[in-house]
């Protein structure tokens, strides 16, 4: 049953930034996961405003989605985000 990671993020420091965006991809596809949504325009339909950064990954499974988010690539690319970013990150089973 495929997974979601839904992350919404509020970037303080863009430059600094770029250096997660460039790691991410590669530790997501390692994983198998594959982007479905990466920071595109957001409109709300409902609820209060959004004008953060949303991305969602899909994984096969949602072990597989905990199997990338404890990877070394990824708590790499963590790292690079650290002091450039805050957000919210979600596991979401799907159907």
């Amino acid at each position: 049953m495929p997974a979601y990671v839904i992350a919404r993020i509020n970037v303080t420091h863009p430059e600094k930034y770029e250096g997660y965006k460039a790691l991410s991809p590669g530790a997501i596809a390692a994983y198998g996961g594959k982007f479905l949504a990466r920071g595109g325009e957001v409109s709300v339909l409902e609820g209060e405003p959004e004008d953060r950064r949303v991305v969602i990954v899909e994984f096969p499974s949602v072990e597989q989605a905990k199997v990338f988010y404890d990877s070394p690539e990824y708590t790499e690319a963590r790292a690079a985000r650290a002091g450039a970013a805050e957000g919210q990150f979600l596991l979401v089973e799907g159907v």
